[in-house]
């Protein structure tokens, strides 16, 4: 007998539709898997026999094949258990055809019978979506994200026994919902502020500014001035994520198999900080099987590369394409796999080995040539594509002693949520899907960065002495644009032009 129980395979994000076909039939007692499976998917047949046997059904003792269909696409994982289970079942009549062939199956068996979650739901369900299915079984425990997707009814599932006798029994089987308002609401204030950090009200700003208009950002200062302070607290003044965002994040993560257990969707925005002897597979995504990497799980969030200068040279090219598209392609030879990385790329470095170069208290004990070849592990390409660099300079005792609080995150926050919005109506009559000023195309450059006769002339002069690029160019435009929004003004003033330019000084001033 022959039964067609549905599943999904995951190709990165995107998913596609799989027929699980069941063949039960007369002949000496095997089970055969066909269908491109992986190791992970061949071992499932020990599962499945195990599972049916304890959740007390009846394992055939028959010739059984089990083809994943399309059989040109790798199946890859164990989410394949549930349905083969299930298609077992069905082709041996232990369950009524017509009661499983609507949903969608997805889930990893214990030897028990109990359902184990698996990784992925999130973009399974909009693929189900996508496919227009209308329903799907998931783990109890990945339930709460799958039932995102709201056009999709979402059957939670604790063990194969229970699951079989809610199919039997319709009535016992109620979709699982959830309240996505109350989900974004519910996000805790930060933890770091900005209260805490004493002095350096400039690279305060500049944060800020970074923060409005969502730009790539370098600090650089000796030891101890506070650049991984400042990095850390940035989070904290960022705008609250929409529910598009939420979504795209969510499923990254449910991916990668970082969401906490019922967690249903990720409400903060991502801070990554990965050590500097990350490989560029674990910065950029790949593997023999590809997984999204840190630019990916940093996407609508901040990336933060703590002393980048120290990082390996083919890591830090790696990033030139993701910073430039926003979006990670990774090619193999059986597929092409593309993960979002829209980021903020937050960086810092000391000004030389020994970390004094520019030190007001401290004399540097390098050499010009070692102060020169270690500021050029950073090559010209990737410096070009961050957009603001701050120098966070040495703090005084005075600045140490003072006991009065600095203005809290909360303040600053609001200021950028305000420039943020501005950015949103702006860009809302756009067909390009930009989000902030950081991510406006050349065309829009042109159309929404509209400056005074002065301000041009401030950006003209300084293109010329600081030998700047075409695209260093349009990131000082972005920057002013962003600075202006913060001032709330519609056209860029010569003020807003010289504070952005200022944060291309150092480009000049030790990197060439």
């Amino acid at each position: 007998m022959l039964a067609i129980v549905n599943s999904v395979a995951l190709q990165g994000l995107d998913g596609l539709i799989v027929k699980v076909e069941v063949d039960v039939s007369v002949g000496l007692p095997r089970l055969d898997l066909v269908g491109l499976p992986d190791t992970a998917v061949r071992e499932s047949k020990e599962r499945v026999r195990a599972a049916i046997k304890n959740s007390g059904f009846e394992f055939p003792v028959k010739r059984i094949t089990v083809n994943l269909a399309p059989a040109d696409i790798r199946k890859e994982g164990p989410v394949y258990d549930l349905p083969i289970a299930i298609g077992i079942l069905a082709a041996s009549g232990q369950i009524p055809m017509d009661k499983c062939s609507d949903y969608i199956f997805i889930g990893e068996l214990s030897l028990d019978g109990a359902i184990r979650a698996v990784n992925g739901s999130l973009p399974a369900a909009l693929a189900v979506k996508e496919h227009h299915y209308k329903s799907m079984v998931v783990p109890a425990s990945n339930a709460p994200e799958a039932a995102l997707v709201q056009e999709v009814d979402v059957y939670p599932a604790s063990s194969l026994s229970q699951l079989v006798s809610s199919l039997i029994d319709n009535g016992e089987f109620t979709p699982f919902t959830v309240d996505i308002d109350e989900l974004l609401n519910n996000t805790s204030s930060p933890i770091l502020d900005f209260a805490e950090v004493k002095g350096q009200l400039a690279p305060k700003r500049a944060m800020e500014v970074a923060a409005a208009g969502g730009h790539n950002i370098l600090l650089i200062g000796s030891p101890g001035s506070g650049k991984t302070m400042l990095a850390r607290r940035l989070p904290g003044i960022l705008p609250e994520l929409t529910l598009a965002e939420a979504m795209e994040v969510t499923k990254v993560h449910s991916l990668a198999g970082l969401l906490k257990p019922n967690q249903a969707l990720v409400t903060e925005r991502p801070f990554r900080s990965p050590h500097h002897s990350a490989s560029p597979a674990s910065i950029v995504g790949g593997g023999s099987i590809p997984k999204p990497g840190e630019i990916s799980l940093a996407h609508n969030g901040v990336l933060f590369l703590d002393e980048i200068l120290e990082f390996r040279k083919d890591v830090l090219e790696s990033l030139r394409q993701p910073l430039e598209d926003g979006q990670v392609s990774i090619t193999r030879v059986q597929s092409s796999l593309t993960y979002p990385a829209s980021i903020m790329l937050v960086s810092s470095a000391n000004p030389c080995p020994c970390g004094y170069y520019g030190d007001s208290s401290k004399e540097c004990n390098c050499t010009p040539y070692q102060i020169q070849r270690y500021l050029r592990r950073l090559s010209g390409p990737l410096l070009d594509r961050i957009d603001m660099h701050i120098e966070v300079p040495r703090l005084d005792y005075s600045d140490l002693e003072n006991t009065e609080p600095g203005e809290p995150s909360a303040l600053i926050k609001k200021r950028v949520e305000k420039a943020r919005e501005i950015q949103r109506k702006r860009f809302s009559q756009s067909n390009a899907r930009v989000g902030c000023n950081a991510h406006m195309p050349a065309s829009l450059v042109r159309k929404h960065c509209t400056a005074t006769d002065e301000a041009k002339s401030l950006l003209r002069t300084a293109f010329k002495q600081l030998n700047l690029s075409a695209r260093s160019h349009d990131k000082i435009l972005r920057v002013a644009r962003t600075i202006a929004d913060l001032a709330n003004s519609n056209i860029i003033e010569a003020n807003h032009i010289a504070e952005a330019i200022q944060y291309r000084n150092l480009e000049s001033e030790l990197f060439n």
